[in-house]
């Protein structure tokens, strides 16, 4: 993993949210890359449930002050930024007042779905080029993970098309269970469409469900993991039928080996 630059952009990373498969494979994967002579860069969503005292989070100035485009509307864009413990990894959070201030994941404590689900995905995959772009930080592979990370790909194919520092970038997205059922509400496929993003490119969002989204995030990844038993069969048909490099984890699997294997393999 020498000197391989690698961009995580997840839903969720340790310590910052609980212990999951998700979460647990967003720490344990960079460490390896860093742990073998890598560099990382983390990026996750600053929900309003990670606690910025005891995690020591702290706003990055001249990255911050941006603001983004969703649906024609500015969105201001904050920057925030801790190091993990004991570790030498810097996680960058995405951070908007009306998108995450006091919010969780993606539902509120009844399990309401946010109404802007989609509108908060956008913003997300948005946010992280943009930083990116400001650290001038050019990495050789993009690792997405995560319901609100699903857009990535889509985004730097074609919103980000001509963007030199991704001129040479892969990208891999890994697939778990989903975390949730049913549809977002607002049009995705309309709000994606905003920004100049062709229909053939999205002619799967229409209905704007999270298998739709994971199933767009196959159409345009460079490489594919399927992280989980729990991927939904759809998920796994687009998977399987792209014809890309794809690595299938089970519980048996030497994963940290097999994230290596798989990057130098294949890209």
């Amino acid at each position: 993993m020498k000197d391989k630059k690698i961009l995580y952009i997840s839903s969720e990373v340790v310590p910052y949210l609980p212990q999951s498969e998700l979460s647990n494979l967003a720490f344990e994967i960079p460490k390896m890359v860093n742990d073998r002579g890598g560099q990382t860069r983390i990026f996750i969503p600053k929900y309003g449930l990670i606690n910025e005292r005891r995690h020591q989070l702290h706003e990055v100035i001249r990255l911050s002050g941006m603001n983004l485009v969703v649906n024609d509307i500015d969105m201001p864009l904050i920057i925030k930024v801790a190091s993990i413990p004991k570790e030498r990894m810097q996680v960058y959070f995405i951070d908007n007042e009306d998108y995450f201030k006091g919010r969780g994941l993606y539902a509120e404590e009844n399990g309401k779905l946010y109404s802007d689900n989609e509108e908060r995905a956008i913003f997300f995959a948005k946010g992280v080029i943009e930083t990116v772009k400001k650290l001038n930080w050019s990495p050789d592979i993009i690792h997405v993970q995560g319901w609100i990370a699903a857009l990535v790909p889509l985004y730097c194919k074609f919103y980000f098309k001509d963007e030199p520092l991704l001129a040479n970038t892969k990208i891999v997205t890994s697939f778990f269970t989903p975390p949730f059922e049913g549809k977002l509400e607002g049009d995705l496929f309309a709000k994606i469409a905003f920004d100049g993003i062709e229909d053939d490119h999205m002619a799967n969002l229409k209905t704007s469900t999270l298998n739709e989204m994971f199933s767009n995030a196959v159409n345009h990844s460079d490489g594919i993991i399927l992280a989980s038993d729990g991927v939904s069969e759809t998920v796994k048909k687009a998977a399987f039928g792209s014809g890309k490099p794809m690595l299938e984890l089970s519980k048996e699997s030497d994963i940290l080996n097999a994230h290596e294997t798989f990057y130098h393999t294949e890209f």
